[in-house]
């Protein structure tokens, strides 16, 4: 290398970073600049840094919405036109079924609103499924049972695509990242019901057992021998004995997808055999960190839904003094309406098991027994 080129070249190793930044002296403007840029950056436009990188993640759970939904009314829409064979489109009348909302009734007065509640879920229920028939009057209850849940299936996903994509388009038009935040907290779990509400449709349209339906399994197994007889609305009762007590069975009546209507059922059984004790079987949502399929035992009227048919049956046991027993099968959102698995199919032995040793426990011989399976019954017969 010539003395030329030696002149020309820099020697790195000497170079004093403490004195390229300032490190050591307060009044470098460089340092200045990367300390204050960042902090006047963020404070006059951090929250729409923010709103922008929130939405960006929303977006994408919304994408994944929409595709639940149009997934949701295409398998509806095929369904309809496989099994029932309609003689005109479904499309038109199936769009509007989606779009179906239901106003629940005035409560600034409490008095009276389960009946009213009541009487409005029953009227959409009934309407529902006189218009579903209406597309083909030849079908059978099962096979009905089946498109309404279907039905039903698709409005919710549809519905819950609205409201997540209004609450999200309106934060995005205010530029407001506060109004935002709500929904970014509670999207995890809408998802994960999203989701699995999305995979419950193969198991509705083979008519195969939910999670769900363990409760009407363990009663429906025990009613196999039995005399079966409709009580009430898309439900059935039998009795039979067990070491000197009568028992009443009770479940909707399957394998439609059905959960029967057990207020009206427990009101005809109580006025004609008042039962001493009665234990009802259903489902219930594990907590984070328990096991699938694990049974607990507790008190009261086990049952879901917007509340009446629990109302109901509180209100008839409480007034003839009957205490209620409860068993339920914990399981996670999905593999309650999800295809059953092994290990919730499993406890039905070992539930019956423990109602056995319930009904031991609390009543004497010559008492009488009210069982309640409680769930949608879809492929699980009697």
């Amino acid at each position: 290398m010539d003395s030329k080129s030696a002149k020309v070249m820099v020697d790195f190793t000497n170079l004093d970073l403490d004195q390229l930044f300032g490190f050591g002296d307060d009044s470098n403007p460089l340092l200045m600049l990367i300390w204050i840029l960042p902090i006047i950056l963020f404070i006059f436009y951090g929250q729409r840094i923010q709103l922008q990188v929130t939405s960006g993640e929303i977006k994408k759970s919304i994408k994944k919405l929409d595709a639940y939904r149009i997934e949701a009314r295409s398998e509806l829409l095929d369904y309809v036109k496989k099994i029932m064979k309609p003689s005109e489109d479904p499309t038109k009348k199936i769009d509007r079924f989606l779009d179906y909302f239901t106003i629940m009734p005035v409560d600034m007065d409490p008095a009276g609103i389960v009946d009213k509640v009541k009487h409005t879920i029953r009227a959409r229920e009934d309407f529902t499924r006189n218009h579903v028939k209406s597309l083909s009057p030849d079908t059978d209850e099962v096979e009905l049972s089946k498109v309404t849940t279907l039905l039903e299936i698709a409005s919710s996903l549809q519905m819950i695509y609205k409201i997540i994509n209004h609450m999200f388009l309106t934060a995005k038009k205010q530029n407001n990242y506060p109004l935002i935040l709500p929904l970014q907290m509670i999207l995890p779990f809408i998802m994960e019901e999203a989701e699995a509400i999305s995979k419950a449709i193969p198991a509705f349209k083979l008519g195969q057992p939910v999670g769900d339906g363990i409760g009407p399994m363990v009663v429906g197994k025990m009613m196999l021998e039995t005399t079966k007889k409709p009580i009430a609305f898309q439900t059935v009762v039998s009795e039979t004995l067990f070491d000197e007590r009568k028992l009443f069975l009770l479940k909707a009546e399957g394998p439609g997808s059905a959960v029967g209507r057990p207020g009206d059922a427990v009101e005809k059984i109580v006025s004609q055999n008042r039962p001493d004790i009665i234990i009802m079987v259903d489902a219930a949502l594990k907590m984070e960190g328990e096991d699938s399929a694990i049974t607990a035992q507790g008190f009261g009227a086990a049952i879901g839904g917007i509340g009446t048919e629990r109302f109901l049956i509180e209100e008839i046991a409480s007034k003839n003094n009957i205490p209620i027993f409860a068993i339920v099968i914990k399981q996670s959102v999905k593999e309650a309406i999800t295809l059953m698995t092994k290990d919730i199919a499993n406890q039905a032995d070992n539930v019956r098991s423990q109602i056995y040793e319930m009904i031991h426990e609390n009543t004497s011989p010559g008492q009488t027994v009210l069982l309640i399976g409680v769930g949608n019954t879809i492929g699980v017969s009697q």
